[in-house]
């Protein structure tokens, strides 16, 4: 059973405490199909978050089972199931995908069979088996909220909860999905609360509650909805409640509930008798006072077989999951190919200018002072020439794998934020997450700097000195993660992809001018501003790997000091942890809304 005692949730309005849901108390017995109904902003969408635990309530207690969730803690995932308005679907994959990668991520199977039999039970359950192979992206508005319930199914959830599933539907559409509702809430005393706009099909739920203002104004059988309210059909029920105050019917509610919750379980333990409802056997024989030692005893019996994956498991499914949405992703394939061959070229123009030959000063001693000149002019413009095109070489392989980074992971969890926030509440480990995402983009992060590496080496041999061309190809592969680390926290920690990408385009377009590559910062803009540029490190670093010559070269035509190689690793590698850390944290937090 599920009781609500006076649950409030507040929010301050204008420095004022509001009431969203205001002390709502309601029992829903097992095996219960209800509707919650109401005007628009009346706490519909709010309550039913306030029972999965997304919002915290306020003041009062919810109640599972005999269990106080106010005090002992939310459902455990597997208990509970969540079907948001929004798609929780990646459109890459088929229907069968989909439920393979939630039934993964939310239970453990102990053998393939175990796993295809619970795939295919759910998919035939939801009325999708003939629709396995089907991408996600040509289903129907239907067919996606049959998804979104198949993928919440795969747990075989005791509590499950639908906001507003039939809404943007058609008549017929919506009938189906409210018949499959019907349907769910008659196995295994499972309770199903649905959301919704309509007024149609009341007569297959079990219960109706209305919401005004955050109060309850009614919760009982519909057939009893027009009498309660004297009006002679249901379209009338909401313009009924705008004639009285909030808390007038709230009141007069408190006077009728008990008679109407004892209608409510004398129907249920009809539909037992005539087998239309399914309950577990300890279950049967509960009565309006349900004593909480029975209610574990049936929690126990029916929770044996589910167990939650662990985290390898998690990990690598949702890995594997990464990599088949990329590579059924055409527009990003392409973006990634044309970013690989389309930025090394880019680098390669100075190539040969960097491949000229310096002279040096001649050793003969019969040269005329106005040789001399001539020949240390020459040299110096040679110096020039090469240093200029070596150092912007560089720079410019630096800012491109910046700009990389930033493509790699600017709308990584952004765009997939909801998708996120449902998994987690499903039980997905937020540690398991970022673990796929940080391997998924090492490869490439490794993939990209080595390639550009190495292509332009082609054209350009790095010198090979103090570490020559691997010591350059690791401060790629440096600035690269730490770019793509630092975007990735900032994709983890804004509130929507458009965002996220902004901030990283903003991020990558200073890199390059407060770097000092090109020309020196004043001091103090210098101390304030280097610490926080990738860029500057790995060019740095770069740069003092360079043989002789060409470091000579180098340091004619650039003002800024630079830093130690050892130092250069440190700080791009605090840049990363940095990054990783704040995607931690915006993984963490709660972004439902």
């Amino acid at each position: 059973m599920l009781e609500l005692k006076d649950v409030c949730f507040t929010i301050k309005k204008d420095g004022e405490p509001h009431h969203l849901v205001d002390h709502a108390s309601l029992k829903v017995p097992r095996g219960h199909f209800m509707a919650i109904v109401g005007p628009s902003g009346c706490g519909k969408t709010t309550l039913l978050k306030t029972i999965a635990g997304l919002n915290p309530e306020s003041d009062g207690s919810l109640w599972w089972n005999g269990r106080n969730l106010s005090e002992e803690g939310d459902l455990e995932p597997w208990e509970i199931g969540y079907v948001p308005q929004f798609s929780i679907a990646y459109p890459q994959l088929t229907v069968d995908e989909s439920v393979e990668a939630a039934t993964k991520l939310r239970v453990k199977s102990s053998s393939t069979e175990e796993l295809d039999e619970r795939i295919d039970r759910v998919l035939e359950e939801t009325g999708l088996a003939t629709l396995a192979d089907r991408p996600v992206n040509v289903l129907s508005g239907g067919q996606m909220r049959r998804l979104g319930l198949a993928m919440e199914l795969v747990s075989d959830p005791r509590l499950l909860l639908c906001d507003e599933v039939t809404s943007g539907l058609d008549p017929r559409s919506e009938r189906d999905i409210v018949h499959l509702l019907h349907d769910l809430s008659r196995k295994e005393g499972r309770i199903v609360l649905s959301v919704t706009h309509s007024l149609a099909h009341l007569e297959l739920y079990d219960s109706i509650l209305v919401l005004h203002e955050g109060k309850v104004a009614y919760h009982g059988p519909p057939e009893g909805l027009t009498h309660y309210f004297s009006v002679d059909n249901t379209e009338l029920v909401y313009p009924r409640l705008a004639k009285q105050a909030s808390e007038k019917w709230r009141h007069a509610w408190l006077k009728h509930r008990d008679a109407y919750h004892q209608k409510l379980i004398i129907n249920r333990d009809r539909m037992v008798d005539e087998g239309s409802l399914e309950l577990p056997e300890l279950a049967r024989s509960q009565t309006v006072t349900e004593n909480q030692e029975t209610e574990e005893l049936v929690e126990e019996e029916m929770s044996d077989s589910i167990r939650a994956p662990g985290f390898v498991s998690q990990f690598f499914t949702l890995l594997s999951r990464r990599w088949r949405i990329l590579l059924r992703d055409r527009g990003q394939i392409i973006l990634q190919l044309a970013i690989l061959v389309c930025f090394p070229l880019l680098v390669t123009l100075f190539s040969e200018k960097a491949n000229a030959n310096m002279r040096k000063f001649s050793a003969a001693t019969s040269s005329s002072i106005e040789a001399k000149i001539e020949e240390s002019a020459a040299v110096r413009e040679d110096r020039l020439k090469v240093g200029s095109a070596v150092s912007g070489m560089i720079m410019f392989q630096v800012v491109l794998l910046s700009l990389m980074g930033s493509n790699n992971a600017a709308r990584e969890i952004a765009s997939e934020r909801l998708i996120l926030e449902k998994e987690k509440f499903g039980g997905v480990r937020p540690l398991a997450y970022l673990a796929s995402k940080i391997s998924f983009l090492a490869i490439l992060v490794v993939v990209q700097s080595l390639w550009m590496a190495w292509f332009v080496d082609f054209f350009w041999p790095f010198p090979e000195a103090a570490g020559g061309f691997t010591r350059h190809v690791s401060y790629l592969i440096m600035v690269n993660a730490a770019m793509t680390a630092v975007c990735l926290g900032i994709s983890s920690l804004m509130r929507t992809a458009e965002q996220a990408s902004l901030l990283s385009v903003y991020l990558v377009g200073f890199q390059l001018p407060l770097s000092g590559a090109v020309l020196a910062l004043p001091s103090h803009v210098e101390t304030f501003t280097r610490p926080f540029i990738s860029a500057y490190w790995a060019w740095s670093g770069s740069v003092k790997s360079l043989s002789g010559e060409h470091l000579t070269a180098v340091k004619t035509v650039i003002e800024t000091a630079l830093s130690t190689t050892n130092v250069c690793f440190f700080v791009l590698a605090i840049h990363i942890v940095v990054g990783l850390l704040a995607s931690w944290v915006g993984i963490s937090r709660h972004q439902w809304d």
